[in-house]
């Protein structure tokens, strides 16, 4: 019985596996380059592929497929490891021999400089990392204060006591950071390996994090701006003297400003959350324990490091409850008009009333009148017909009408009213 597989089984699971950690031994050393699109511009992937294939046929290494997002190869004495991330990419280049000098800014040479300015994209952060035998720990504390800075400087032994980890974070005068990792000849190359690749990556995702609290900051000025306006909308909606239709334009246009801040930054700072996760899982993973009382990396990033991303995670709530409140003040708004809207329904309903009234007024004064006038035609057609008769009983024209006149009118007002009865 044949099973058919999921189209893309294969590529998932593969993918598990894509990335591999490299194999270390210690003396080497390692130069690493990231580098993204500016944010103000679409990221060009073939752009990014040809670079890679200028550098790979420099050396005359084999070339990666098409669709591929890492390759790992010889080229030269070095070992280059590429990967294409969803914003950026990054160049780690091994080599196997340990300079005497350390940090030495001839290391990165290793990516030629016209190569280098050829790059489609900017520099989001290089690192040149050395990779030594674990010396005695006098010779550790010693170099560590030789090479790095102390104010910030973060320190910790790490595979099991087999290794000690430094950097400051700090980027050197060549424009690179600076780290050192020690380890003892018993530690194996992939686990030197992983260790390399998680302080890359540490240093990497950092750097990417950190581009949200830059948007942040440009931000701030404008979004207190609009806060401002904003509480000012809501002081003035209490008073009965301004314009709903003056207060609904401002509001449309602080809430356009609102949605259009939110909307540009809703990318970056979702990344910087993601980034920020990443960071401190690959800090965990380092498993630290301290060195000669130093700060650990871990400490490092809660004391530096974690201030910047609480900014950011509260630019983000400041921008939502901003949204929120242009919604209430939406709604204040609204039920204000709604409210004018009722009075003023009510005034127009009083007003019909009293106009309905005056018109049952004067339609039953111009009932009263129209017995009147009807009764007066009454009368004298009974005259004319009542005439004969009075000459008959010798009574006087005058007397016959004074007699008449009571009963045609109860007549005729009996009749009006019988008619406006069948009306109703």
């Amino acid at each position: 019985m044949t099973l058919l597989d999921h189209p893309l089984r294969y590529a998932l699971a593969n993918e598990l596996h894509a990335r591999p950690f490299p194999t270390l031994t210690a003396p080497c050393s390692v130069a690493y380059l990231a580098v993204m699109a500016p944010e103000d511009s679409p990221r060009d992937r073939a752009a990014e592929r040809a670079h890679l294939l200028d550098l790979l046929d420099r050396h005359g290494a084999s070339h990666p497929s098409p669709e591929a997002t890492h390759w790992s190869g010889q080229l030269g004495r070095h070992v280059l490891k590429w990967e294409s991330h969803t914003e950026f990419v990054t160049y780690t280049m091994f080599s196997p021999v340990l300079p005497e000098r350390a940090f030495d800014p001839a290391e990165f040479e290793v990516f030629p400089a016209d190569w280098l300015e050829a790059a489609p994209g900017e520099r989001v952060t290089s690192a040149l990392l050395r990779v030594a035998p674990l010396p005695a720990e006098e010779e550790v504390h010693r170099l560590i204060d030789e090479w790095f800075v102390g104010e910030s400087l973060a320190t910790a032994h790490v595979l099991e006591r087999g290794g000690v980890i430094a950097g400051d974070f700090r980027i050197d005068p060549a424009g690179h950071m600076r780290f050192a990792v020690f380890t003892d000849p018993s530690i194996g190359a992939h686990r030197i390996g992983r260790l390399v690749q998680r302080l890359c990556e540490v240093e990497t995702y950092k750097a990417m994090s950190m581009l949200g609290l830059a948007r942040v900051r440009d931000m701030g000025p404008e979004l207190s701006r609009i806060d401002v306006e904003l509480t000012e909308l809501i002081a003035a909606m209490r008073e009965a003297a301004t314009k709903p239709e003056v207060t609904l334009a401002s509001l449309l246009s602080v809430s356009a400003e609102v949605e259009n801040h939110a909307a540009q930054a809703a990318y970056r700072l979702a990344a910087t959350k993601a980034y920020a996760a990443i960071v401190h899982e690959r800090v965990n993973m380092l498993r630290e324990e301290r060195f000669r009382g130093r700060q650990t990396f871990g400490e490092f990033m809660m004391r530096r490091y974690e201030p910047a991303m609480r900014t950011v995670v509260a630019a983000e709530a400041r921008l939502q409850a901003m949204s929120d409140r242009a919604i209430r003040a939406g709604e204040l708004l609204r039920t204000r008009v709604d409210v004018e809207r009722s009075a003023q329904n009510q005034a127009v309903l009083a007003s019909m009333d009293r106009r309905a009234d005056l018109q049952l007024r004067l339609q039953e004064t111009v009932e009263g009148l129209s017995v009147v006038a009807i009764s007066y035609y009454a009368v004298s057609l009974a005259g004319y017909l009542t005439y004969p008769v009075a000459e008959a009983l010798h009574v006087s024209k005058g007397l016959l009408l004074a007699c008449l006149t009571p009963l045609v009118v109860a007549g005729v007002w009996w009749m009006v009213r019988r008619i406006k009865a069948r009306v109703h």
